[in-house]
């Protein structure tokens, strides 16, 4: 008789273990106003191919790679979306909308790789290693780019 595989648990109490971090991570990633899109398409994308998920995979890491995919495919269309607005200001600003921090806005300034991996590292809680699961790099490249990113970070609030 061949050996069972173990059967996954059910898809809802996949989603309460991880709703919380891939939430943070998304905000972290896009902002708090488009993070919930984000995380409807993560958890939609995550539901289709959670039967197919091999037992003992990193659970955290894989929803954390589609949430980051699903981020980057956003940030790619906001070039081609109009925003929104009621008024155009005379002088362009540059605060944070009303409740969001401004690290996360400067965070967000920083070039894909860096933001990604300070994300993961800080809001996602991973590990390096983790983080280049998530990246499909390696753990060296993934601890370079959350150091990279910490760096601009340090030098900007030093610049202020």
């Amino acid at each position: 008789m061949p050996a069972a595989t173990p059967t996954p648990v059910p898809f809802q109490r996949f989603l309460d273990a991880h709703r919380d971090l891939v939430w943070r991570y998304l905000a972290g990633m896009v902002g708090a106003v488009d993070a919930d899109d984000c995380f409807q398409e993560t958890f939609l994308a995550a539901l289709r191919a959670y039967p197919e998920l091999r037992p003992g995979s990193n659970e955290r890491a894989w929803v954390l790679t589609i949430a980051h995919r699903k981020a980057l495919d956003h940030l790619r269309g906001r070039g081609r979306r109009a925003v929104p607005t009621d008024t155009v200001p005379d002088v362009p600003h540059h605060d944070p909308p009303p409740g969001e921090d401004a690290i996360w806005v400067r965070v967000r300034a920083l070039p894909p790789k860096q933001r990604a991996a300070l994300t993961l590292r800080y809001a996602g809680d991973l590990t390096h290693a983790e983080v280049a699961l998530a990246l499909g790099t390696s753990e060296e490249a993934a601890r370079r780019s959350a150091h990279e990113g910490l760096k601009t970070l340090r030098a900007q609030e030093a610049a202020r």
